[in-house]
């Protein structure tokens, strides 16, 4: 079975190669048939050299990993496009760099340029549509059930629900010990007995895989289950509680020949850190020459209609919790910096005319690429709050100082996902801090990218922004 599911995997990513080599590659070669004077040798060259770059870089964006679950158009589009465009600029840098682009029509490479990505994307959705239709219909389907009926054994099953092209079909639940009578199974699901009669059918292979989803605190009959399901055919998987799920976040070390679970610890390494600063110093001078005009525009019009300095500077902290002062124009008549600070609201009345479109478009925000440059901040991170805030939300939420183990940001992972702006309730905070970490642990080159790309999308229609 074990043998089976890689193959499968293995056709299934070399279907997915196959199709973006033939669209990159015959875009390409449509596309110079229409030049004048093209070298079809030389575009071939080309084409076969941006077909092995794109799924080099693809391994890193994750393009090629199973989609199930991963949403089409807000997570793998934007990995097509970031794909393409890194790696048509490095094969531009080097047609450059070996003085053959007089050899190349502009023309051919600008339509090839924009032509490419929306081609991928549609020969990958239809592959995933027509993968998902046959699961729909029981081709390549698993079986599962899960043992448990606990809350997030019924939330995996309901996401599982949610999602009919995922390939899996639950068939029920199996009581166990520990289970209790807190919580009703739901008319939906079948009750398929109990922990011995789960034990059973692990033995003689009757589902494709078993889920065990225990009560939080009890490891010791857990750990008790999985040893008995030890010497069964059928693959067993554990659906975390929040401690299991925090462990499984953490890092592995040997101290002394001693393994140890990096917990809580600085989410980075060195080199890691270092690729992020140059990609603060290059981003960060390059969009400051980019938006400079823009800026002296926008300090003029601070200055001419109301009183008060241009830039506005609030004591903020930044990497492990290091003070420092962020800086925005000026939106409001005030400018709070103390013990107590009251965020904006909708139609706050503090907020000047001229702040109100700024804080609308986020242009407010320019000046941090000044802290980019001095090292405070990152272009992406979570975004620093007011100390005030600070000490309010660390002793509401747990772990909620740990989002300062990296560079606060001038855009995150948070507010492309919908949590910007005011935090009202108590549980928006906890979803920015939730998003906050889940962008620390996961960091990459690529997820940056993907981000800055997003929020110059999502700029001027955020309606969180005021």
């Amino acid at each position: 079975m074990k043998n089976l599911k890689a193959n499968n995997k293995i056709s299934s990513e070399l279907i997915y190669r196959s199709a973006d080599t033939l669209v990159i590659l015959g875009i390409l070669v449509l596309a110079s048939l229409h030049s004048s004077n093209y070298n079809i040798q030389g575009y071939l060259i080309v084409g076969l050299g941006a077909a092995l770059l794109f799924g080099l870089v693809g391994r890193f964006t994750d393009i090629y990993t199973s989609w199930s679950g991963r949403p089409f158009f807000r997570d793998e589009v934007i990995r097509i496009i970031v794909t393409w465009l890194v790696t048509f600029l490095f094969l531009i840098f080097i047609i450059f760099s070996v003085k053959t682009s007089e050899d190349f029509s502009r023309f051919v490479l600008i339509s090839w340029l924009i032509t490419t990505p929306i081609l991928l994307i549609a020969s990958r959705y239809a592959l995933r549509s027509l993968q998902a239709s046959l699961k729909r219909i029981g081709l390549n389907n698993h079986t599962i059930v899960i043992a448990g009926i606990t809350e997030q054994g019924l939330r995996f099953a309901e996401m599982i629900d949610s999602q009919p092209d995922s390939g899996f079909h639950i068939a029920g639940f199996y009581s166990t010990e520990e289970d209790g009578k807190a919580i009703e199974l739901p008319s939906q699901y079948a009750h398929l007995g109990n922990k011995a009669a789960m034990i059973e059918a692990a033995r003689t292979g009757e589902w494709d895989q078993i889920y065990l989803a225990p009560t939080s605190g009890q490891s010791e009959a857990s750990m008790h289950l999985i040893n008995e399901l030890a010497d069964t055919i059928t693959p067993i998987r554990l659906i975390p509680d929040n401690f299991t799920n925090s462990l499984l976040h953490s890092r592995y070390m040997e101290i002394a020949e001693t393994p140890i679970l990096r917990i809580y610890d600085a989410p980075m390494s060195a080199q890691r850190a270092l690729i992020k600063r140059i990609e603060d110093l290059l981003l960060g001078m390059f969009l400051l020459l980019l938006v400079s005009p823009l800026m002296i525009g926008i300090a003029l019009a601070i200055k001419l209609t109301s009183r008060g300095p241009i830039l506005f500077k609030q004591t903020r902290h930044g990497f492990r919790g290091e003070k420092f002062q962020v800086l925005k124009f000026r939106t409001m008549s005030v400018c709070e910096n103390g013990g107590s600070i009251r965020q904006a609201t909708r139609n706050d009345c503090r907020i000047t005319r001229v702040g109100a479109f700024l804080r609308k478009t986020s242009l407010d925000e320019l000046p941090q690429f000044l802290n980019v440059l001095q090292g405070h901040m990152s272009i992406v991170g979570p975004r620093p709050h007011a100390v005030a805030h600070n000490e309010e939300y660390r002793q509401l939420i747990p772990g909620y100082m740990r989002r300062h183990l990296m560079k606060p940001g001038i855009t995150g992972w948070a507010q492309v996902n919908g949590w910007r702006g005011e935090t009202d309730t108590l549980f928006k905070m906890e979803k920015r801090v939730e998003l906050d970490m889940e962008y620390i642990r996961s960091w990459s080159l690529t997820l940056d990218l993907r981000i800055i790309l997003v929020t110059a999308f999502k700029t001027l229609h955020d309606k969180n922004a005021y």
